[in-house]
């Protein structure tokens, strides 16, 4: 699994400046407004091959009053599922009281902790680093986040415990499949009716699954770990401490997975929290195999809404199958394993590039790629460049100016060519040098 880097300390120190940094986005706002961070915001980061999973955390004060204390409880739940901390202090301040008191809090813990002395910008490193060091946590860091200073040698000490992940391609004995969705849609009921027993705890009340819940399963000679996972609410609707960090193991569960089976609720509204789930799924790459579960007791007119919904909301997993079923009931879970396995399949599918090739060639023939000024991107040949999800990486010239319509286009033959079901494609392009480029006439 990726290591967890969690960041902390007080308010205004620039720890989402530092998230964004990490994460190359811009996903949590910084202002010079102390709490303006009072949800978690989790991210993926990478060290060269390295990969991680950030997150950023509200301020933590050990006096804290009114909000600041569903804050600090906040901090305090990422720290406990930490694999190493970095405590982000303010060079400009120097070391506070609130410092000190957050440096004894982590060294009880027993946390791996490192000190950024952060907007150290234009000071001597020894210098703005040099009374952190009674706080006893280590060598600290002069970074600053803003400009990027120091950065990358904090997080390379940070992670450096921690071993590479190896993405490989190759399938592994057993096919790992997370359910996911919302609060009770009915995941932990369908993990119990694949299993055929209570292995995870079922309860009408939303939230009941708290962490990720590995599930072995064998299914005609074929080994499967079901994972359950917590529920994913709105980001404004998660409001205790010990389920906003669920979120966390949720994405690192879908992270980890072969397919994933999200799991909707019929008898509820198709929701966008749906359609965010599912493009988060999208987006790690994932095979998907959608569940509309609490199919039975409903009439042919919400059955027809329900499926409308669906197909308005989730339009983008047109590559997926869909299945109508009854967990409780134990209906349509069959022709579910089936899915889940075509899915699978299709994600760790081998493209011999000779066929990738020759579908190429025959879609340009059938309609080439629209002009782009005074040139047409000229496509050459193909071949795959990973899988789960399977990559194809288009050669020619002038690639930078094929449309996104074209790229849709390629898309589809390739995945009618290759009955690529239930998993998403990734087509790479990739440029030849122009060897009249820097010819003069």
């Amino acid at each position: 699994m990726k290591p967890t880097l969690v960041i902390v300390g007080r308010p205004n120190v620039g720890k989402s400046t530092l998230f964004n940094r990490l994460t190359r986005t811009r996903d949590a706002l910084v202002a010079a407004v102390p709490g303006l961070t009072r949800d978690r915001h989790y991210g993926l980061g990478r060290l060269g091959e390295r990969p991680y999973l950030v997150v950023d955390t509200g301020g933590l004060e050990p006096e804290a009053r009114g909000v600041f204390v569903e804050m600090a409880r906040q901090a305090r739940t990422a720290i406990a599922e930490a694999d190493v901390i970095v405590l982000v202090t303010d060079a400009r301040e120097g070391l506070t009281v609130q410092d000190r008191a957050i440096g004894e809090e982590l060294r009880r813990i027993g946390r791996r902790v490192f000190v950024a002395v952060n907007k150290a910008e234009g000071m001597n490193p020894s210098l703005a680093t040099l009374e952190f060091h009674e706080m006893g946590l280590g060598m600290p860091y002069a970074i600053s986040a803003a400009h990027g200073e120091g950065v990358h040698d904090l997080v390379e000490a940070a992670l450096a415990d921690f071993p590479v992940e190896e993405e490989s391609g190759e399938p592994d004995s057993a096919v790992r499949v997370a359910i996911v969705g919302r609060p009770n849609a009915g995941k932990s009921t369908l993990v119990n009716a694949l299993v055929g027993e209570e292995r995870v705890v079922t309860f009408e009340e939303p939230g009941t699954t708290r962490d990720a819940i590995d599930v072995e399963l064998a299914v005609r000679g074929r080994r499967y770990v079901l994972v359950d996972t917590a529920g994913l609410r709105r980001r404004g609707k998660v409001f205790e401490s010990v389920e906003k960090f669920s979120v966390v193991k949720t994405l690192q569960a879908i992270d980890r997975a072969n397919v994933a089976v999200l799991v909707l609720d019929a008898q509820g509204e198709i929701s966008d929290q749906d359609a965010h789930i599912a493009g988060f799924v999208l987006e790690r790459g994932r095979a998907v195999v959608v569940a509309v579960n609490k199919w039975d007791g409903m009439d042919s007119y919400a059955r027809d809404m329900t499926k409308r919904a669906i197909a308005r909301r989730l339009k983008f997993l047109s590559f997926a199958r869909f299945h109508y079923i009854s967990a409780r009931e134990g209906r349509g879970l069959a022709k579910l394993v089936d899915s889940v396995d075509a899915a699978y399949r299709a994600a760790m599918a081998k493209l011999p590039t000779p066929r990738l090739t020759r579908t190429l060639i025959a879609a340009v023939a059938k309609q080439a790629p629209p002009r782009a000024g005074l040139s047409r991107p000229k496509l050459r040949y193909a071949h795959q460049g990973g899988s789960n999800p399977p990559i194809v990486v288009v050669h020619g010239t002038a690639l930078n100016a094929v449309s996104e319509s074209y790229r849709r286009y390629l898309e589809a033959d390739f995945r009618r060519v290759f009955r690529l079901e239930g998993t998403p494609l990734r087509i790479e392009f990739r440029s030849g040098r122009n060897p009249y480029v820097d010819r003069r006439i």
